[in-house]
């Protein structure tokens, strides 16, 4: 691992908080979702959608004591997670379910890249852990991706 200085261990924090805010702001639009879906699919995506919120905040523990581990700071406050996300806000209520879907599909998707640069940040600085980790995360937002991907067909 890289001395606690080292430029590339700053690299794979800096990177670690956007995958954080990204991770909290997807949770925040899935939940946000969750509680405004309607239509005929109200129970499936209602309870899906819940579901991969759950999974969403489950990882951002792990997220935040991989950049402690490594000396760094986390996100202080949804400011930071604002400036930091790459995930759009959507305040919309009356929003059709397949775009939903489709929304929180691409979403995934972005979160998969911001993963994979996690996973190359951890690479060139000997970071082992968050590699491994960085393969876990990546599976977990693939597969919501595609159960999404199936829905918006």
């Amino acid at each position: 691992m890289a001395k606690s200085g080292d430029n590339s261990k700053k690299a794979v924090n800096e990177q670690l908080n956007k995958l954080l805010a990204d991770h909290y702001a997807l949770f925040i639009k899935t939940k946000n979702f969750h509680w405004h879906v309607q239509g005929p699919r109200f129970r499936d995506l209602h309870l899906l959608f819940d579901e991969q919120a759950q999974e969403i905040i489950g990882v951002t523990d792990a997220i935040a004591e991989r950049v402690r581990k490594n000396g760094g700071t986390t996100l202080t406050s949804i400011g930071t997670i604002a400036k930091h996300t790459q995930i759009a806000d959507q305040d919309r209520t009356g929003f059709d379910p397949q775009e939903m879907v489709r929304e929180l599909r691409d979403d995934n998707r972005t979160l998969v890249d911001q993963i994979r640069a996690v996973k190359a940040e951890a690479e060139k600085a000997g970071d082992n852990a968050t590699d491994g980790l960085s393969d876990d995360w990546t599976d977990m937002a693939e597969e919501r991706a595609w159960f999404l991907d199936s829905i918006a067909a």
